[in-house]
């Protein structure tokens, strides 16, 4: 009953109806909708006030929103968590998986985490690690078609582009170059990109993270030119202000940016 006078009162404070009520469900009338963001980004800011208000001591709590690519987020960020939320069991994690730029401001997001130029300089960013991007091909697609030693030879084979991504950036003789990667197969996702060239459909450009395990394991092999260099891209905590940033969020930047150094010492990996 608290919780009904309280959104009665809220009702009556704004001048309009927020939810349609029968006796046996609620839901969200069209002012609710246009309100509910605006209702979630007040309550973010308000637990963000709280959680500062208690510093840094003892273990990390509220709800910390993060965004990240998706290949990066299941393999590096998910196994995190567990152990994370263990250890501060007053906090909750929303994650958000995405290959799009999301408006980190606007959806209330704590920290996103890229693989990309930052272009927004509202916003803060960290570099966490380098995460050059990678030319890779199977090894049976190498040994049926051979590896290209120039970028000119790129023109020879298939590449497997991204939608997000048709043209592969390189610098060659100190200056920045771009190549259009053209083939038969094209995907909207980093997961169909790297299955692709798994299996052999021809060459994909791709970030060290995303193909960091297939290139350990072998399932994958990196291809190096001897006239030209990827764009060296590295992965970057953006977070939408620099003032109060909750315990919780620089936890999670701090326990990233150790298990990448972890990872690729582990990997004797060159980056």
């Amino acid at each position: 009953m608290a919780i009904s006078r309280r959104l009665a009162a809220l009702e009556n404070d704004l001048g309009v109806r927020l939810f349609h009520r029968t006796t046996r469900s609620v839901s969200l009338t069209p002012e609710g909708e246009v309100f509910l963001p605006h209702a979630k980004t007040m309550l973010h800011a308000s637990e963000t006030a709280r959680a500062t208000l208690k510093g840094d001591t003892g273990t990390a709590s509220g709800v910390l929103r993060v965004t990240a690519p998706s290949v990066f987020g299941q393999t590096v960020i998910m196994p995190l968590l567990p152990v994370l939320m263990q250890e501060n069991p007053a906090l909750s994690i929303d994650l958000t998986l995405s290959d799009s730029i999301v408006d980190i401001v606007g959806m209330g997001i704590d920290v996103a985490i890229r693989i990309a130029t930052i272009r927004d300089s509202a916003l803060v960013a960290r570099s966490l690690a380098p995460n050059p991007r990678v030319v890779c091909a199977s090894p049976d697609y190498l040994a049926r078609h051979g590896k290209p030693a120039l970028l000119e030879e790129l023109r020879h084979h298939p590449c497997i582009a991204l939608h997000a991504m048709p043209w592969w950036s390189f610098t060659k003789n100190g200056e920045p170059i771009t190549i259009r990667a053209q083939g038969p197969f094209s995907a909207n996702s980093v997961e169909a990109v790297r299955t692709a060239c798994k299996q052999g459909m021809g060459l994909a450009m791709l970030t060290y993270w995303d193909v960091r395990q297939e290139i350990n394991e072998g399932s994958l092999q990196q291809v190096d030119f001897e006239d030209a260099m990827p764009e060296q891209l590295s992965v970057t905590a953006v977070l939408p202000t620099r003032q109060r940033v909750p315990h919780r969020v620089r936890l999670f930047i701090d326990r990233l940016e150790a298990a990448l150094k972890s990872k690729a010492g582990a990997a004797g990996a060159t980056l």
